[in-house]
Order: C-alpha cells, then sequence, then structure tokens
C-alpha cells in the first residue's frame, strides 16, 4: 500500500469527519473546514491518502495549491507499505484511495501552528501521522514561518515523543483547554526552523522515515 500526502478539498471533509469523530470528542463543523481551507494565505490544511498503485499512476485530482509534499529537504514523495483494509462508512461512497488522515497548520504572524493531526485508527503505528506532521513543516516553510507551535492533551504522551523527536519542546500548560473533561495542554514549539540545526534533524529523521517504512513493507 502506498501513502501519499494532497491537499484537503472541500469533497474530502466528510470523509475527514469520519477520522475526527474517531479520534476527538469535540470535531470541528463543516463550514469550519471550509473557511480554513480557502484562506490560502494563511492557512495548509492536507490530508493523506492509501493506495493500492504508485501516486503517479493516479489520475491528478484538482487541488487549490500545486501538491508539494515534502517540498523543503525533500526525500519523501511516495511511501510503500504493507497493504492494510480500505474501508469508508457506508453513508459514504467508497474511495479507490481512501483518507486515512490529516492535518492543518495556521500562520500567525511568523509563527506557523498546527491546529490538528489525526490518522484513522485502523492505519495508526504505520508511520501516517509521521509522514503528515512533515508535509505540515514543509508548509510551515511555504508560508514563511519562522518557527512552529502546538497544543498536545497533557495525557497524550505517544504524540509528545513523536514532536520532541523533531525538535518541538515544552513551553508552558493551557489548563483546562480540552473542554470535554478540562484536560491540561502541553504547549510545545520549535527554534527556528531555518537554522541549520533543525534542517540537519529535519532531514535525517525523513532518512530514518524511509527505512522504516521500506522494512515495514518488505516485512
Amino acid at each position: 500500500m502506498y501513502y501519499f500526502i494532497e491537499a484537503m478539498t472541500e469533497d474530502d471533509i466528510p470523509y475527514v469527519q469520519v477520522i475526527e469523530r474517531q479520534s476527538f470528542t469535540t470535531p470541528w463543523s463543516a463550514n469550519t473546514y471550509r473557511r480554513e481551507i480557502r484562506d490560502l494565505q494563511h492557512c495548509r490544511y492536507v490530508i493523506a491518502r492509501a493506495s493500492p498503485t504508485p501516486p503517479g499512476q493516479l489520475p491528478r485530482r484538482p487541488t487549490p495549491t500545486p501538491p508539494r509534499p515534502f517540498g523543503v529537504l525533500s526525500q519523501l514523495v511516495s511511501i510503500f507499505l504493507p497493504e492494510s483494509p480500505a474501508h469508508a462508512p457506508s453513508s459514504l461512497p467508497p474511495d479507490p484511495t481512501p483518507i486515512v488522515g490529516y492535518g492543518g497548520i495556521w500562520l500567525t504572524v511568523d509563527d506557523a501552528h498546527i491546529t490538528t493531526i489525526a490518522v484513522d485508527p485502523t492505519y495508526r503505528g504505520q508511520g501516517v501521522g509521521e509522514l503528515l506532521l512533515n508535509a505540515l513543516i514543509d508548509h510551515a516553510y511555504d508560508l514563511g514561518a519562522h518557527q512552529i507551535t502546538l497544543e498536545v492533551r497533557i495525557s497524550n504522551t505517544g504524540a509528545q515523543r513523536l514532536y520532541l523527536k523533531y525538535g518541538f519542546q515544552p513551553g508552558g500548560t493551557r489548563p483546562r483547554y480540552y473542554t470535554d473533561n478540562s484536560e491540561d495542554a502541553l504547549i510545545m514549539w520549535t527554534e527556528g526552523i531555518n537554522t541549520a540545526e533543525f534542517k540537519a534533524r529535519l532531514a535525517e529523521l525523513r532518512r530514518q522515515l524511509v527505512v522504516r517504512l521500506q522494512r515495514q513493507a518488505d516485512g
């Protein structure tokens, strides 16, 4: 199975919302997504798709911005992984290249803020979340950001480990940030993403991700 990144379109929103409801207790409305993906000056939203064939063999979908997965320090264009069962909710038409994850980023002055990132539970643990994070980092560069910030639940140690690996550091908490259970949010941010140190880390982590995914495919 191949995994690849595309810009989110309005047609993708119903499928994205299915994953969102499986991942979060306070999902966004469809109108919120429409507003966000139309604001290309400040926002970027992406999806990860699974496909049994390489992305280059698929018909190109129209996108609001040119598809540029991993435009900075590009090493990943498509990734081969062991096949997982494709599925879609019965109320939505099946898709031969189902959406298996999504993410978004905002630009505020010169800080890029990761607003959301989630992976279909069926596909978790296979590197899709890390693939999405890399795509959002590239969009942070495209937007001219100097650093990247995010909030993550205090209890979500798995996500925190991924962010720490990519150079995000804890910078405080937002008490009772999550409205469903009043859980605190951990604020994390990177140092300057244009530094040689950050770019070297990013290049090495992408190399490691390629190796990991290739091993999964071979296994």
